[in-house]
């Protein structure tokens, strides 16, 4: 099963289950969601109607972890920590995942020394071992380890969640990058015409020339013809001269 199917079921899953359940019995249904090792999409249980009435109760804090695990970083979680429940283990391993996501969205080549600070790692083999074993094999990146520039290169990174206002940005974006290829369409479409003007252009000019060719061939052919008539009149002529001198 592709991690977009697994996906898809456990986000099935989830929203089902806390469409069931009231408000104040929807915890323990976060922390399994946060917790699930499978699991890296969360604004379809934020959409849940039950789980936006935790808004302003005594759970709303678990509200914020949802929040956070659908948009946040393991650094937001340290500077928020005073707020919301300390997690347990496996919360700890997803959102750092999920830090290593936000990181390779905005560039594709990761400094060690920033996925170290930012995943609170303390030594390049613990950083790649986290790399490798809880990023790559679990399917969610895939990518290059460079040991001598100390680097990760990203080349493939699962999408996380959509933030909000970020839709607004990627639909301006896409806007933005429709109107420079119409652009460039256009452009492209004046030079192709530029391109068969000037070949009919360079078609009508051989045409000129190949013509006037012709008409030096013709001009030099009749010219030689002149030529040749005046000579052979010329030694007609010659030729009855003397026989007129033999008579």
């Amino acid at each position: 099963m592709d991690i977009e199917q697994k996906q898809a079921e456990l986000i099935d899953h989830f929203v089902n289950q806390a469409s069931t359940l009231k408000a104040s019995a929807l915890w323990p249904l976060i922390i399994e969601a946060t917790s699930h090792p499978s699991l890296f999409a969360f604004s379809e249980i934020l959409s849940v109607p039950t789980v936006s009435e935790l808004q302003g109760t005594e759970n709303s804090l678990y509200l914020d972890v949802l929040r956070l695990f659908a948009h946040g970083t393991w650094t937001d979680y340290k500077n928020n920590a005073g707020h919301l429940p300390q997690l347990v283990p496996d919360q700890v391993l997803k959102l750092k995942q999920l830090t290593v996501l936000t990181l390779a969205e905005m560039n594709k080549v990761l400094p060690y020394d920033q996925l170290m600070q930012e995943l609170d790692v303390t030594n390049v083999r613990e950083l790649e071992d986290f790399l490798i074993n809880e990023c790559m094999y679990a399917g969610i990146v895939r990518g290059k380890l460079d040991q001598l520039r100390r680097c990760f290169e990203v080349q493939f990174a699962a999408g996380r969640d959509l933030r909000p206002g970020q839709l607004g940005n990627m639909l301006q974006t896409l806007s933005n990058w429709l109107a420079t290829s119409d652009n460039l369409l256009v452009s492209i479409q004046e030079k192709i015409k530029w391109a068969d003007s000037m070949s009919e252009l360079d078609k009508k000019h051989r045409k000129d020339v190949d013509d006037r060719v012709e008409e030096v061939k013709k001009s030099l052919s009749l010219k030689k013809l002149q030529t040749v008539s005046r000579q052979t009149l010329t030694s007609e002529g010659t030729r009855r001269s003397t026989l007129n001198l033999v008579e």
